[in-house]
């Protein structure tokens, strides 16, 4: 015979536990009738080896149940066998004229243990089973049929319906629960594994895309094996930038572009150690570009001072390469008590409505990866202000753990 599956984790535990004080509620209430009918008993005495077996049993199946390498069929079988002999050693114990006159059986509600236990193990249809075998016992030991000798089967009949419904939905809902947890932890692996890629894109742009950009632009007007070069490389530039835009999940992050001759913001600061965010800065300053920065030390933890200034440098490349031979750009630093704000403004052409989308979706990384990508996975805030021919500004803002 198959069955439902029982619930085998943690929500069956409370089962369990109240079949357990029902066995024994139960096996009390038998030791008081007990107490109380002895002398209407055909063999008081011999009564006593019967109610030794049901305690020894009651403690057995209290502890195994709740195993679920136990919980097979042997033990089911056994639990069910055990009720079955009370009930039959019944009329010989008590006499027939004592059963007749309303005297119960020696089992009385004990009997209902097994048919919780099949309702817990199989659901319904074991918890139905078990009860209409006992019940049926029950009639059979008993010279009359009315109405009180048909209530205790009725009664197993209910409870077991009822609990292997309970049962059942405990068993759906532990399923559900573990499905949850396996999607929970391969969602968190699938983010661990995205922002692996993301900062690999932001590593390649910083480099690898850079370098091919400039040869594929700088060799486009040249001939011959040099023009071919150019070719190559803008051919593979293409390709290179299809490839680390392409990723399972939507959130970018962003790989930094910084202009020529710039520090490398991301080697120059250890993890941890505060750094003065003004000195990584300081290194972008230039002919065209202007640098202003508080009097006053601005501490950053170091990867966080590297993400801003890494930012700071794919904001100026955008500006001074978009931006024409008399492009400007000015970056001032601002300190506050909670935050730090780095804004990077230009003179130059302006960002048209919706070319920054356009330019993501074309696996242009870098206001959307070298820049916000950075700024928002360490925290922080972008905020892009831009008109045609009114220049852009990009206002960049991080929270300041360290005081300043």
């Amino acid at each position: 015979m198959r069955h439902s599956p029982a619930p085998t984790g943690t929500l069956s535990v409370p089962l369990w536990r109240a079949i357990a004080v029902f066995r024994f509620a139960a096996l009390g209430y038998v030791l008081v009738l007990y107490a109380r009918n002895a002398a209407d008993y055909a063999h008081p005495f011999l009564a006593a080896p019967v109610l030794l077996g049901m305690i020894v049993w009651t403690i057995t199946a209290t502890w195994a149940y709740p195993r679920r390498q136990l919980r097979r069929w042997p033990l089911l079988a056994t639990d069910l066998a055990v009720a079955l002999a009370t009930l039959l050693v019944s009329p010989w114990l008590i006499g027939r004229p004592a059963l007749a006159d309303g005297v119960p059986t020696i089992a009385v509600a004990w009997l209902a243990g097994p048919v919780l236990a099949w309702a817990v193990t199989g659901g319904r249809r074991l918890g139905v089973a078990a009860a209409v075998v006992l019940a049926a016992t029950d009639l059979a030991v008993r010279d009359r049929l009315n109405e009180s000798s048909v209530t205790p089967g009725v009664l197993m009949l209910l409870a077991g319906i009822a609990v292997g419904h309970v049962a059942r939905l405990i068993a759906t809902a532990e399923q559900r629960l573990r499905r949850a947890v396996e999607l929970e932890a391969a969602t968190r692996e699938l983010a661990a594994a995205t922002r692996e890629r993301e900062r690999l894109a932001r590593d390649i742009h910083d480099s690898v895309l850079q370098v091919l950009a400039m040869v594929a632009r700088r060799g486009a007007h040249l001939d011959g094996e040099a023009g071919e070069l150019a070719r190559l490389a803008g051919e593979q530039e293409s390709a290179l930038r299809a490839l680390v835009t392409s990723r399972p999940t939507a959130p970018p992050t962003a790989p930094p572009t910084a202009p020529a001759g710039a520090p490398a913001a991301d080697a120059a600061a250890p993890s941890g150690a505060a750094t003065d965010l003004r000195t990584m800065v300081a290194g972008y300053a230039a002919p065209r570009v202007s640098v202003a920065a508080p009097a006053e030390p601005v501490l950053l933890p170091g990867h966080l001072a590297a993400e801003v200034a890494a930012a700071v440098g794919a904001a100026l490349d955008n500006a001074l390469r978009h931006g024409g031979p008399d492009a400007r750009a000015w970056v001032l630093i601002e300190a506050e008590p909670d935050a730090v704000t780095v804004s990077v403004r230009d003179d130059g052409c302006g960002i048209a409505p919706g070319r920054l989308a356009e330019a993501a979706a074309q696996g242009r990384l870098g206001v959307s990866q070298s820049i916000r990508g950075r700024i928002v996975e360490v925290g922080g805030t972008v905020r892009i202000h831009s008109a045609p021919d009114e220049g852009t500004e990009i206002e960049l803002r991080v929270p300041a753990p360290v005081p300043g």
